[in-house]
């Protein structure tokens, strides 16, 4: 993968440009702030980036204006968030796009080096890779309507582990249910939220965006 990193903090963004390079990765740009970002990622076109959300210069939230720019402006770019923070009006309006390529990931929740690329792979990829944590707070600013209250509690329960990029197995793994139960459920949900099979929507991700919309 080419990769862009945007990290103010110079120990975790050299942790990170080492990490990627020693797994045979190309780090093609490291910065510190949101402009830095968004220059980097027009001149050098990487397949994903890295993005903290507190950056220079107010350390707020420069680094997710930047990256909703991107998905914006390059939409074929990867933006995977790396924070400390959950910014739910930020992670709502990332995700409220296009529904493919994008990722937040909450740094002190990673404990495993493996999945953190494999979650970066599959970001770059096209897909999504969001934290529990992530969606655990998304959902719960939703819960406060009762826009989708067609759903039983177990299909919102299998809706947010779609949200966190299980498949139809590994859902039935978290749940201790079946793959055949899992479909149910996820056709289920489909069916509820009127999203019928599209060759060019990805409907687990559009269902997801529509808990966060209601």
């Amino acid at each position: 993968m080419r990769i862009v990193i945007a990290e103010d903090s110079v120990i975790l963004r050299d942790g990170l440009v080492q990490l990627l390079v020693d797994r045979g990765h190309e780090v093609v740009a490291s910065v510190a702030d949101g402009d830095s970002l968004r220059a980097a990622v027009s001149r050098d076109r990487p397949d994903v980036c890295i993005v903290d959300i507190r950056m220079p210069p107010s350390f707020t939230d420069d680094g997710v204006r930047a990256a909703i720019a991107i998905r914006r402006e390059h939409p074929d770019v990867g933006v995977l968030v790396f924070s400390q923070y959950v910014e739910t009006r930020y992670a709502a309006e990332l995700l409220a796009g296009s529904t493919t390529g994008v990722g937040y990931l909450l740094k002190d929740r990673v404990a495993d080096v493996r999945e953190f690329v494999d979650a970066l792979t599959r970001v770059a990829a096209g897909g999504t890779a969001l934290d529990p944590e992530v969606v655990a707070q998304l959902l719960g600013a939703t819960r406060r309507t009762d826009a989708l209250a067609v759903l039983t509690p177990r299909e919102r329960e299998v809706l947010e582990h779609m949200a966190e990029g299980r498949s139809n197995s590994g859902i039935a793994g978290q749940l201790v249910v079946t793959e055949r139960a899992v479909e149910k459920h996820v056709a289920n949900i489909f069916q509820k939220l009127d999203l019928p099979p599209s060759d060019t929507e990805n409907r687990r991700v559009i269902a997801v965006l529509r808990y966060l919309e209601s």
